[in-house]
């Protein structure tokens, strides 16, 4: 869903254009980035990325950059790793105890 926002977003940044050259000065720029922060750090949480990409819709022409979709791209990209190799789960009190292993031997 996160996604789906990101990309709707930069693709009405660019296709739109005159209505958000402007960068900040642009009333429609600006409800549109605060909407989409909005909803990022609602489906995704906080994450410090988001932080760059808002600092860059502000500049005016910056729009043409997909900020938000490489936001959403890297503050996910770990999950979506994790989400194609499983981790084992360990449930609380189940602990696995693994005895130590022999020193390897000095070389001399």
């Amino acid at each position: 869903m996160a996604w789906l926002v990101a990309v709707l977003a930069d693709t009405l940044q660019i296709a739109a254009l005159p209505l958000f050259a402007e960068g900040a000065f642009s009333p429609a720029d600006t409800i549109l980035d605060i909407v989409v922060a909005y909803i990022l750090i609602r489906l995704l949480g906080w994450h410090w990325v988001f932080l760059p990409s808002m600092a860059a819709e502000l500049i005016p022409g910056a729009d043409l950059v997909p900020t938000w979709t490489a936001a959403v791209y890297y503050a996910t990209r770990g999950e979506i790793e994790s989400a194609e190799t499983p981790r084992q789960q360990v449930t609380p009190g189940e602990v696995e105890i693994i005895p130590p292993e022999p020193a390897p031997s000095r070389k001399r």
